[in-house]
């Protein structure tokens, strides 16, 4: 159900619509060997691929569906430091001085998104510049003091922006203040997506599409893994397949429970038609990425031909809202009511895989001196996960290849199942976010 409804939701998506896959993919036919399988073929899994194939690995990478295609290649194209659940919570977990140490990979995760533009000339609209604004004066003030505490403690400055100054980055009556971050940006995720696959494919790695795994069959000292007409026998296993994951637990991937910790919530994006680039300099003068501060927020960017990108909907319960464009086209009128009557030319969604705490869930399986074919595991990017996804993979890398300390680091943040068992967890989750859009609502 969730897959038939994945696929639904890719059918209008304007970046399929204008990205192009140069490389044709094909399914695995028969057995390879692998020093290292991944599976799933978004951002982490392809960016482990590239990392592991530059470090002379044997790496074959197997997608259910096309490279790009899932929540990687149709997202709302932000690229942010930080991490979905704020600070705070990683204080909480592993104290201070792991938290910036945790921080500080956030940002590399940024630079690490130009290294490989530069290196692999992946032509992805690459635009500087992100903004998080504030819908009330109190969200305002809150706003202001987690800035001012993120620049003392974390030594990352923003600028803030009152009401007047916003008029610098949005023309927008409804924001109180905000912060301009010169560090994030935004780009194309597909085309960005597709430009790691090819970086991969020409660094050695083996990239098969259409290839689902339908088994995994761990022995002492490998991984088997099959698909319809092929299998891979790896020494290491990486599973990064977002809110499919969870999916593999009855093939004899993961232990129970693991999948519980996340959950699927879907996401929907809509752009409008070319706008006159006077109209857009009437909006977003520096084009600059723009999300508010809200628990269940907005978020939207100028595109490099001049349209507007925005998504504000969701959906914790897997079923896609009833009038999707309609109510994304509201939302986009409370910004900015002189788009009320443009149409959106395109609307189109998919899943994120969500945690209880928003904190990503990086973990290794089996833990360290059990038997077993090690198989690492990328889930629960929360929403947040342009930036960070591409360092994941890296950290894999680095962990398989060299030194596991940085992917420990995430490893040891602590996640629980999601309330109410396989029937009850998605009313109960529907029920908590209501209480936060309440919340949101009442300022």
């Amino acid at each position: 159900m969730l897959l038939q409804t994945d696929r639904s939701l890719a059918r209008h998506s304007w970046y399929a619509e204008t990205a192009s896959r140069r490389q044709d993919h094909r399914a695995l036919q028969g057995e390879v060997r692998a020093e290292v399988a991944i599976v799933g073929g978004g951002l982490a899994g392809l960016s482990a691929a590239l990392e592991l194939a530059q470090r002379g690995r044997q790496v074959v990478l197997l997608e259910a569906q096309q490279l790009g295609w899932a929540a990687s290649g149709r997202n709302g194209g932000q690229a942010l430091g930080g991490l979905a659940c704020g600070m705070d919570e990683i204080e909480a977990q592993l104290g201070l001085a792991d938290a910036r140490r945790l921080w500080a990979m956030t940002l590399e995760a940024l630079t690490l998104i130009h290294a490989r533009r530069d290196r692999y000339r992946i032509a992805c609209d690459w635009q500087s510049g992100a903004l998080t604004v504030a819908t009330s004066a109190r969200k305002a003030a809150a706003l202001r003091r987690d800035a001012e505490r993120m620049a003392s403690v974390y030594d990352h400055p923003t600028q803030w922006l009152d009401r007047a100054a916003l008029g610098l980055h949005i023309r927008s009556p409804r924001y109180h203040g905000g912060c301009y971050d010169r560090r994030g940006g935004h780009l194309h995720p597909l085309k960005y997506a597709l430009g790691l696959a090819d970086a991969a494919w020409r660094e050695g790695a083996r990239l098969h599409e259409h290839s689902p795994v339908q088994r995994i069959e761990r022995h002492r000292s490998v991984t088997l893994l099959r698909t319809p007409q092929g299998q891979v026998v790896a020494d290491q296993v990486l599973l990064a397949g977002n809110v499919h994951l969870p999916a593999l637990a009855g093939v004899g991937a993961l232990p129970p429970g693991t999948g519980a910790r996340i959950m699927p919530v879907g996401t929907y994006v809509g752009v409008t038609e070319p706008l006159d680039p006077s109209e857009m300099d009437g909006l977003l003068p520096t084009r600059a990425a723009v999300c508010d501060s809200n628990f269940v927020l907005d978020y939207f960017r100028p595109t490099a031909d001049q349209r507007l990108l925005f998504g504000g909907k969701v959906s914790y319960s897997t079923l896609t809202p009833p009038n999707l464009a309609g109510s994304l086209q509201a939302r986009l009128a409370r910004v900015f009511p002189r788009l009320a009557w443009r149409p959106l030319t395109h609307v189109w969604g998919g899943f994120v895989d969500i945690t209880m705490n928003r904190a990503p869930d990086f973990s290794r399986l089996p833990p360290d001196g059990a038997a077993g074919a090690p198989i690492y595991l990328l889930q629960g990017f929360s929403g947040h996960g342009l930036a960070l996804s591409g360092l994941a993979g890296k950290l894999v890398a680095e962990a398989i290849c060299e030194d596991a300390s940085r992917f420990d680091l995430f490893a040891r943040l602590r996640h629980r199942p999601f309330p109410g068992g396989e029937r009850l967890r998605t009313p109960t989750l529907v029920l908590g976010m209501l209480w936060h859009r309440l919340r949101d609502l009442t300022g």
